[in-house]
């Protein structure tokens, strides 16, 4: 295999990889880190020894992105507030051309499983994301880890059960996603409280992931009275100047990054219900956002 070949094969896979190094991890920038360590891993190999590129290339990206998720767990690294997934853009464009497919890909790099995931050991979120994600045979995966075929199939049933106890249930239409969200989008920039109400469900909550480096709420806000008054008393302080925003579709589904001066400040995402929104997820964090600054155009995730 030539250089010229093997950068090829490599490119052609990428997007798998990435999509597996970041449903492990929940991060963009390590999940770039973790293909690019994998791409030199794949330039320094013997090559003719490789009968299967891509399985070889899963393997290795899968194992890398195990060692930097063990490292990130063995370190305890404490963070402040609530804890969301960093924002990808899933545009998946003419590559995922069935509904089944798409919905599947979307629900796997959602919010709420992403989250999910995180409660998981590395080995079983593994697992989890190579035979749910990308639906890879237990023998395989076995393979892929080293592991028995026994073993594995039961860190997947473990996994499954996991985040099926634990992981909310929301609606995917997309077309109602978008009304609620533009709805939702204005009743928060009026600081229409009774608009917010009739939008929210009952028992909705929010989430705000600050990091400790801009306002937000340390804790889950519970209750749509709570989430109401919270948003609307933020519009009510105008603390944004030159705001605009724009909708881009991250993480499976459609969201509202709110821009100050043109930098990303706030983007925020909706979990929807029975017809009413249950969540409202807000990242906050700068080094979350920065992924979505430069030229406005967030990095893409395609087939992933």
């Amino acid at each position: 295999m030539t250089t010229e070949t093997a950068i090829d094969v490599f490119e052609e896979n990428r997007p798998l990889l990435t999509g597996v190094a970041y449903r492990m991890l929940g991060r963009v920038a390590d999940a770039e880190d973790v293909v690019q360590d994998a791409w030199l891993r794949w330039s320094r190999a013997d090559r003719a020894e490789v009968r299967e590129p891509r399985a070889y290339l899963v393997r290795v990206t899968t194992r890398l992105a195990l060692d930097r998720l063990r490292q990130v767990k063995s370190r305890g690294e404490a963070y402040v507030g609530p804890w969301l997934p960093e924002p990808y853009t899933t545009d998946f464009g003419d590559t995922v051309p069935d509904t089944a497919d798409r919905a599947l890909l979307a629900d796997s790099v959602s919010v709420a499983v992403l989250v999910v995931l995180e409660s998981l050991s590395p080995l079983e979120r593994a697992v989890f994301v190579l035979r749910e994600a990308f639906g890879y045979p237990y023998a395989e995966i076995a393979e892929l880890l080293d592991r028995g075929e026994p073993a594995v199939r039961q860190l997947a049933a473990r996994a499954r059960r996991h985040v099926e106890e634990r992981r909310p249930r929301y609606d995917v239409d997309p077309a109602q996603r978008r009304k609620l969200t533009e709805r939702f989008l204005a009743a928060a920039t009026e600081g229409d409280l009774d608009g917010l109400m009739s939008l929210l469900a009952p028992d909705a909550r929010l989430v705000g992931d600050s990091g400790g480096k801009a306002k937000a709420p340390v804790r889950v806000l519970f209750t749509a009275d709570k989430v109401g008054r919270f948003l609307a008393g933020v519009s009510s302080k105008n603390l944004l100047p030159d705001m605009t925003h724009r909708f881009i579709e991250v993480n499976g589904g459609v969201a509202v990054l709110v821009l100050s001066e043109g930098r990303p400040d706030t983007l925020f995402q909706l979990g929807i219900t029975d017809g009413a929104i249950s969540a409202v997820y807000i990242i906050r964090n700068p080094d979350k956002l920065r992924v979505l600054a430069g030229d406005g155009a967030p990095r893409r995730a395609n087939s992933m």
